[in-house]
């Protein structure tokens, strides 16, 4: 039996069918017989779930079956023949969650075709483009002879996905993060191409998106770290090694204790005490640092307790914890807030929560009730970070508000840069006005205290003033104040 195609009187093809049967022995017959069968819609049927199993659906474009086959391929010819070279370019759209979110996914799915269509025209044909799924797309540049050919490529790939595109009369806006592997014979596996090109990839998104990063094996040695530190983080979590530390907050014109900030701290088992800045990032891209926050308020709560009780002289003093955007906007922070302080027998006023001013103003119209909710409670409300966000100082007006901290980078340049002097004016002038007290973070100079005292700041807080303390060290300060 064969199979042949066979073009039509119309001008068209058909797919024809031919059995041969050997009747040469038989007396009546003594030939051959053959059968022929149109099977045109079947052989297209057949055709189109071939396509089907190794192209997207949406976009038309091969999927990972078919690339990973062509990867291979690519893979096979690169130890074949040392002078062939390929490469594997790994794309994620930039903010292409926000069209998704803001106009459906009828319009996402129009805007990632509109992006495939630009792709498809950056290339060669003998170069394929491959979407793997969501806002990924992968390009193999088949016989490519040069790096620098390669970054050609890519800079007009981000040049074509840089141009708005319009759907509905609505002018959408995106960009690309492209990872590059430069491929060679060192590579036997389809997906260690691809894992090294996504690794590239994030890192060219961490770096500002809307741009490239070329694979280099240290990139792959840092992603390797940052997943052991992930499994470390839940190891962590699961068994409470997270710590607070204590910072003073004081009184700059009486030295008088007024309360603490609380400051996270990882007591690793083989590296000693970190600082946020070696895990927090981390924590908070993979979704671990709500629950970092929330054993951090436990932590407050359970030492006001024990502090309240052994120096009934301290119930005034407060203690300053952190909250995320992310944890400030978790539909439970009231009820949860209320239960540890009820379960701790601890007074509301004592319970200061510090948000940054851009946490605030990405959830701006949230904020406000979220914020009305707690203070009604006795809850006290502070932004920290003020004067480096980008909000409405009119909308900052109407926010239940009782505290400002100072940025430390005006702290900072108080002595080098006027222009700190009268932010720092300015927003203690602000202060004053709304009947907010007013925080210096940062002080590590008799001067900048003296400034800032000058001004009318009423606290402070620094390593001039006092460094974070364990738990232990800080019940000195209390014990100083009977």
């Amino acid at each position: 039996m064969v199979e042949f195609r066979a073009r039509h009187a119309n001008g068209g093809w058909r797919w024809i069918e031919a059995t041969a049967s050997n009747w040469l022995d038989d007396p009546a017959v003594q030939g051959v017989i053959v059968n022929y069968r149109d099977i045109t819609e079947r052989k297209l049927m057949e055709l189109r779930l071939q396509h089907g199993v190794l192209h997207d659906a949406l976009t038309g474009l091969p999927n990972r079956v078919l690339l990973s086959n062509r990867l291979g391929q690519a893979i096979k010819c690169s130890q074949r023949n040392p002078q062939y070279h390929f490469a594997v370019l790994f794309l994620d759209l930039d903010h292409f969650k926000v069209i998704n979110d803001s106009f459906g996914h009828p319009v996402g799915d129009r805007f990632l075709v509109t992006a495939a269509s630009r792709l498809h025209r950056c290339l060669r044909s003998t170069d394929t483009c491959a979407r793997l799924g969501g806002d990924e797309f992968v390009i193999l540049l088949d016989d490519i002879h040069s790096l620098d050919a390669v970054v050609q490529v890519a800079r007009r790939i981000i040049q074509q996905l840089s141009l708005p595109v319009e759907i509905d009369a609505q002018m959408l806006h995106s960009s690309v993060s492209i990872g590059i592997v430069f491929g060679s014979a060192e590579y036997n596996d389809p997906a260690e191409v691809l894992r090294d090109a996504d690794i590239a990839m994030y890192r060219a998104k961490a770096s500002g998106k809307s741009r490239y990063e070329v694979f280099h094996p240290a990139m792959r040695e840092a992603a390797q770290a940052r997943l052991a530190l992930e499994n470390e983080l839940r190891r962590a979590i699961a068994q409470g090694e997270f710590i607070v530390y204590y910072q003073p907050i004081v009184n700059i014109s009486s030295g008088e204790l007024i309360g603490f900030e609380a400051l996270v701290r990882w007591q690793h088992p083989t590296r000693g005490i970190l600082t946020p800045a070696a895990f927090l990032d981390v924590a908070e891209e993979v979704g671990l640092g709500d629950a970092i926050g929330w054993q951090v308020l436990e932590h407050v709560c359970r030492q006001l307790a024990t502090w309240q009780h052994s120096f009934p002289h301290a119930a005034h003093l407060s203690v300053s914890v952190n909250l995320s955007a992310r944890q400030f906007m978790q539909p439970e922070l009231y009820v949860r807030i209320v239960q540890l302080l009820t379960q701790y027998n601890i007074p509301p006023n004592c319970l200061k929560l510090e948000l940054t001013e851009s946490a605030l103003m990405e959830y701006s119209q949230e904020a406000a009730a979220v914020l009305a909710r707690l203070r009604s409670y006795g809850i006290q409300i502070a932004i920290d970070d003020f004067g480096v966000g980008y909000s409405s100082l009119s909308y900052l007006i109407q926010l239940p508000i009782d505290q400002i901290k100072i940025d430390r980078n005006f702290i900072i340049q108080l002595d080098q840069a006027h222009h700190s002097q009268a932010i720092v004016r300015a927003i203690v002038n602000l202060a004053r006005s709304l009947d907010l007290k007013v925080v210096a973070e940062g002080l590590e100079t008799t001067e900048q205290v003296d400034r800032m005292r000058t001004v009318g700041c009423h606290y402070g807080q620094g390593y001039l003033l006092g460094y974070p303390l364990p738990a232990a060290e800080a019940i000195r300060l209390l014990q100083g104040g009977e």
